[in-house]
């Protein structure tokens, strides 16, 4: 018989807003609390009255603790309150926190939810308007996540700052790493995404609902404008979304209490978590996750199953190389469903709380299919901070398990890393961005005959036309004195 403390999910609610008009835009906090209230509708009772604890996945919105005007405005104002740090990986770290507070019995009843109002917000800006917003004063009760930069300070005195400029970098030496043509690596990452959009296009809450083809996908146009090769618009995240959601925790004995029907509940059977190496400077190579591949064993042992039996998966979907490598990683065929809400691109990227849907699409999924399993994996940062679960409408085989697998992965080898170099190097890999339709800046990182990595940029518009179209990952090169690269 169950254990009367197992966590189990008992609602879920989405919200997708639409409206071209920015006047008739929601702000974040507003959008939540319409997902907060779906996600009790869900549940088949009035339960938010009797919310223990409300936990916001941290967004670009301004609010200071919106968990507290939330639970005042679901009537339980004394309720704890919890943010969280900046991160892809938040939401199921909260899952997984609340899974194993609600075990020990330090809780019965958990309110989570997010938001973001990226494109409403975007298109305020166009127009010159502000967005109302509420001024939310106070800090939470408790403060979850660990923040640092995200760029070594050697990136950053190169100008990479941003994860359009580190993705494209990994993605380049995956294909290296494989072996592949440019056009062929190309050809086969775009049928990847597309059918990503297949799967949206089945997901009544994902963002885009037009169907794309890999031609269309991987093919720059004025609807597909070149951002950083390989990728051009339709394999970035797409964060101009206005999406919300929420999720209700509970412990089976309140779940039975509430008297909500066991067809609702999905239980998540495990959890694990551990962060790579802070950032590329460091990463020993820019094709796996060491993070990904040892926690991913970890909770695979952990649930008592195999990514062969995982009748539904969700990959964390920023940019298509973290899909390769934690693919890879977890051994699953690239040739199967690897998200179930179209990803970042096409179910939408509301930034940190994309998690928040794909956990919300898997409860749906699961009900639908009594019995199955389901993957969730989240990413913060670049190929960084790794949170996954597994859940079930399947009694788990024992009371939920959470590992953190950090000090295995601190214990692996990292690159050392050069501020500056002058001689001999090898390109690891390198993105190209692009201002309007050319390329303007190319960003690489190089490997010393010694092993150490540094960070070399190149203008030379004739080089980087040829990046795009031939394989300089592996090629010879040479870094002067004033820093300027010359390839073989």
């Amino acid at each position: 018989m169950t254990n009367s403390r197992t966590p189990v999910l008992v609602g879920v609610g989405q919200v997708v807003y639409r409206s071209k008009d920015p006047a008739d835009a929601k702000e974040p906090v507003e959008m939540m609390l319409d997902a907060c209230r779906n996600a009790e509708q869900d549940t088949g009772t009035y339960l938010l009255q009797g919310v223990q604890s409300v936990r916001v996945i941290r967004g670009v919105w301004n609010y200071q603790n919106p968990a507290r005007y939330i639970a005042e405005q679901v009537g339980v104002p004394l309720a704890q309150t919890i943010g969280t740090l900046f991160g892809g990986n938040q939401v199921q770290a909260m899952v997984n926190k609340t899974a194993q507070e609600i075990l020990a019995g330090d809780l019965d009843l958990v309110l989570i939810t997010g938001a973001e109002n990226g494109y409403s917000a975007s298109k305020a800006r166009k127009e010159g308007r502000t967005l109302a917003a509420k001024e939310l004063a106070g800090e939470p009760d408790e403060m979850m996540g660990s923040q640092q930069p995200e760029h070594h300070d050697f990136e950053v005195a190169k100008g990479i700052r941003q994860a359009i400029q580190v993705y494209p970098m990994y993605e380049n030496a995956i294909r290296h790493q494989n072996g592949e043509t440019v056009a062929g690596h190309l050809e086969r990452v775009s049928g990847l995404w597309a059918r990503f959009n297949d799967v949206g296009l089945e997901n009544p809450n994902a963002w885009i609902q037009d169907d794309y083809s890999a031609e269309d996908i991987r093919t720059p146009s004025a609807a597909n404008r070149p951002i950083s090769f390989p990728y051009p618009k339709l394999m970035n995240a797409n964060n101009a979304v206005d999406m919300s959601a929420a999720l209700v925790m509970c412990s089976v004995e309140k779940a039975r209490s509430l008297g909500i029907s066991e067809e609702r509940w999905v239980y998540p059977h495990a959890g694990a978590q551990g962060y790579d190496h802070f950032c590329a400077s460091v990463r020993y190579d820019f094709y796996s996750s060491p993070a990904v591949r040892l926690a991913g064993a970890r909770l695979m042992e952990l649930a008592d199953t195999s990514p062969n039996e995982l009748a539904y998966v969700d990959l964390y979907s920023c940019f298509p190389a973290i899909v390769q490598v934690a693919a890879k990683e977890l051994g699953l065929c690239e040739d199967r469903d690897l998200t179930v809400t179209g990803g970042l691109t096409f179910g939408g990227g509301p930034l940190n709380n994309y998690v928040m849907h794909s956990v919300a699409r898997t409860v749906e999924l699961l009900r639908g299919n009594p019995g199955t399993l389901g993957l969730v994996t989240a990413n913060g940062g670049n190929i960084y901070k790794h949170a996954m679960g597994i859940y079930s409408t399947a009694e788990p085989k024992q009371d939920f398990q959470f590992a953190n697998v950090q000090d295995e992965i601190d214990a692996l080898p990292s690159r050392e890393v050069l501020a500056e170099y002058d001689g001999d190097v090898t390109l690891e890999g390198y993105s190209v961005m692009y201002g309007g339709e050319v390329p303007n800046i190319a960003h690489c990182a190089c490997l010393t005959p010694a092993g150490e990595r540094t960070w070399a940029n190149s203008q030379d518009v004739d080089l980087m036309t040829a990046m795009t179209r031939e394989e300089f990952c592996g090629r010879a090169a040479r870094i002067s004195q004033s820093g300027e690269l010359t390839v073989s």
